[in-house]
């Protein structure tokens, strides 16, 4: 009789975890486990008529059937370059009958290790396409009428670390903010050279005391590569950061630490200003691991030993949050409007893209927002831009969500229109004001 009681309660409980989502493990737990089903893209609406936006814009295909697209560019000439991290490849999109649509696609190199960041940078008459892999940054010819590499070999102007959790690597040409040389000697003056390469290194762990100065940071290099140096610390994953078109800061996102439940800790947009000397660091600190957001103290990390003096435990010395964001948002492509066909007031607007949680009980993100900031970061409005990328129409017996897609890179084009990739549907996407 009890061995059929408890037979029957353990039934009613495990059905109760199915309804729930398994809601009542994930609360006593704080972790999560969560993804939201993915729509095959041969099944997406054409049209996008599943999107939301604002009625002044107009949002089409720009190029379909690529392999999880990560970050934009465009060469001189209007050609877009897309890194295919997974597939360990750069490719050249071309728009040939200049119709809108980039339906001409050519691999432009292969066999690389996971490729993410890529931008352009030119010497006297010589244009080089930099290429951020895991382990290096690496340069390579580039010609511009042909829309070639010159040469494949490549010359490795950084030396970055070759694993860990998170892979992917962002560099981006931007001014040099320093005063002062970084060192004396033979890199004294290339630390001060005009141009900087900043590159972004997320942390090999979710939350740990890295062992490398170069994991959870922004570095920086001149372009020749004769150095590499700590820009800013304490950055668990800014995968994407951009300069703001006024001040020229940096501006970039961050993904704050898993297992802490639902709704902390707040994923972020810093400002990461260069160190002054009253910085004991060397670098600014942006708080990972031991503090998030406005300097609050992460109470769950408590390492038994701490090695590194460079790391500051006291949230303090940290740099706080220019704008916090909703937990597990996983802010990536971030893009301020400067593109004069677009409305007056959305000047200098920020839009961020929101990849969308893996880890909470009720998904978030999936869309992309547009933020009213002054150059201090302080926020006067925030709505969805785009959103519809997560929908609640499926059923299923655990979840009753499903995701079209998942935005990762923002960048204007030549044209003035707004490009999206997306690494889910394998596609990206172009916004543009209608006629």
């Amino acid at each position: 009789m009890k061995k059929g009681f408890f037979i029957v309660g353990l039934a009613v409980f495990l059905i109760y975890l199915i309804w729930s989502n398994f809601s009542l493990i994930r609360k006593f737990t704080g972790e999560y486990a969560f993804v939201p089903t993915i729509l095959p893209t041969q099944n997406l609406d054409s049209s996008l008529g599943f999107l939301n936006l604002p009625a002044e814009f107009q949002i089409s295909v720009a190029a379909k059937d690529l392999d999880e697209p990560r970050v934009i560019i465009f060469d001189a000439k209007g050609r877009m370059l897309v890194s295919e991290t997974k597939a360990n490849r750069v490719s050249v999109l071309e728009d040939q009958d200049k119709n809108g649509d980039f339906e001409a696609k050519r691999i432009l190199i292969e066999n690389l290790k996971s490729p993410h960041g890529l931008d352009f940078y030119t010497e006297g008459k010589i244009t080089y396409l930099y290429i951020a892999e895991t382990h290096q940054v690496a340069r390579y010819s580039y010609d511009l009428n042909t829309g070639k590499l010159t040469d494949t070999a490549g010359q490795n102007i950084a030396f970055l670390p070759g694993d860990g959790q998170h892979f992917t690597r962002t560099i981006v040409f931007g001014p040099n903010f320093r005063k002062t040389a970084i060192t004396n000697g033979l890199s004294e003056k290339e630390t001060l050279s005009p141009t900087k390469l900043y590159i972004s290194v997320g942390s090999s762990c979710d939350v740990c005391l890295e062992s490398s100065w170069k994991n959870a940071a922004i570095l920086e290099s001149d372009p020749e590569g004769n150095f590499t140096a700590e820009f800013a610390g304490g950055l668990r994953n800014s995968v994407f950061f951009t300069f703001h078109p006024e001040t020229k800061e940096i501006w970039a996102t961050e993904m704050g630490r898993d297992n802490l439940g639902d709704n902390l800790p707040p994923d972020e947009i810093n400002i990461v200003k260069v160190a002054e000397q009253e910085n004991k660091f060397g670098a600014r600190r942006f708080g990972w691991p031991f503090c998030y957001g406005n300097q609050v103290a992460d109470k769950k990390f408590k390492p038994a030993k701490v090695d590194r003096i460079d790391i500051p435990a006291d949230c303090s010395q940290t740099e706080p949050a220019a704008i916090e964001l909703p937990a597990h948002s996983a802010p990536l492509g971030l893009a301020f409007v400067t593109a004069r066909n677009w409305p007056k007031e959305w000047q200098n607007n920020l839009l961020v893209a929101y990849h969308g949680s893996w880890n909470r009980s009720e998904p978030t993100g999936y869309k992309i927002v547009r933020l009213e900031v002054d150059k201090n970061g302080k926020v006067s409005k925030a709505e969805d831009f785009i959103s519809g990328w997560l929908s609640t129409n499926y059923q299923s017996p655990i979840t009753n969500y499903q995701t079209y897609g998942r935005p990762v890179d923002l960048k204007f084009g030549p044209d003035g229109a707004l490009y999206v990739s997306d690494d889910t549907a394998s596609m990206i996407y172009k916004i543009e004001t209608r006629p």
